[in-house]
């Protein structure tokens, strides 16, 4: 009996050391809880998970930064009655409105079979016979289904940036495939060559976060754009992408383009490139160019030959 007690005793004890605290008797109150993890914090500054009423009150009062506390506080929060009030903030004026309304429902647009309904009506809204008439609502869809990152949405992206007749949708088209890393099977390289340069823009930089982009000549010829900010997105991507091979082009830009911010992109991605034919182009430049940043990022590129 003795030799028992003393066993507890031994036990006791090593929990209490392991444990930093003393030992609490059954009936005893233990430190803990909020007061432990937050210190004299105030409860507004403690973390919380929204409650099923709360999630469906900031939805409905429409304020960006209610709406974004209280969804991001309710990621894994389950509640089938707040979807319907959710879902119509993806087409909401305000951009980060739109953003953590379909992160939110990332988790809850797909079916125990597949996708669920909430994904087809954004789909629909986007393409098919259904399409949404509202050229602004079918952006907004789009920018829904790049938000999701569901394989599935690629290809009514890729569809609406080949034929949808907006502009803008399409250009929203071309960033969702860019958010979910996917080329379309060739889309943004068809866009390249987009009537719109708000497309040809949307569609460059789309490339930038596609993994394996290859299509460097369809980059190339951008470098010719008639618009200043589609050829520095274009020298942008030829950077990124090490093509050597349009050195000359992006010195010709470095050289003679009529905007500053299109010569100095030039000269940074001419660094980056490591060409040694373009040393003489870069000298002249850092010499002679009106603008002292082209002049700076060309004694910078310099450096890096």
């Amino acid at each position: 009996m003795r030799s028992a007690a003393l066993a507890s005793l031994i036990l006791l004890a090593g929990a209490s050391v392991l444990s930093g605290r003393e030992a609490y008797g059954e009936g005893a109150e233990r430190p803990g809880g909020v007061a432990a993890v937050y210190g004299s914090l105030p409860p507004d500054q403690v973390e919380f998970l929204s409650s099923a009423d709360r999630i469906k009150a900031a939805a409905a009062s429409g304020t960006m930064s209610v709406i974004w506390e209280t969804l991001e506080h309710a990621e894994r929060v389950e509640c089938l009655d707040c979807i319907p009030a959710v879902e119509p903030l993806v087409y909401d004026a305000d951009p980060r409105t739109r953003e953590i309304a379909a992160w939110w429902l990332r988790r809850r647009t797909f079916g125990v079979f597949g996708p669920g309904e909430i994904y087809e009506r954004t789909i629909a809204a986007l393409a098919g016979a259904k399409r949404d008439p509202n050229p602004v609502r079918r952006a907004y869809a789009a920018q829904a289904l790049g938000e999701f990152l569901y394989v599935g949405g690629v290809a009514p992206c890729a569809e609406a940036l080949g034929s949808d007749p907006d502009a803008m949708v399409r250009a929203s088209a071309a960033a969702a495939l860019g958010r979910m890393g996917e080329d379309g099977k060739g889309a943004l390289s068809k866009a390249f060559a987009d009537a719109e340069a708000q497309v040809r823009l949307a569609a460059l930089a789309a490339s930038m976060k596609v993994n394996g982009f290859s299509d460097a000549a369809g980059v190339a010829r951008l470098l010719g754009d008639r618009d200043a900010a589609v050829r520095r997105r274009a020298v942008e991507v030829t950077e990124l992408m090490r093509v050597k091979e349009s050195a000359a082009g992006v010195a010709s830009l470095a050289r003679s383009d009529p905007d500053a911010t299109v010569r100095g992109a030039a000269c940074h991605a001419l660094g980056a490139l490591r060409e040694p034919s373009v040393r003489g182009d870069l000298e002249a430049i850092a010499a002679s160019d009106k603008d002292g940043f082209v002049r700076d990022m060309a004694r910078m590129a310099l450096r890096r030959l």
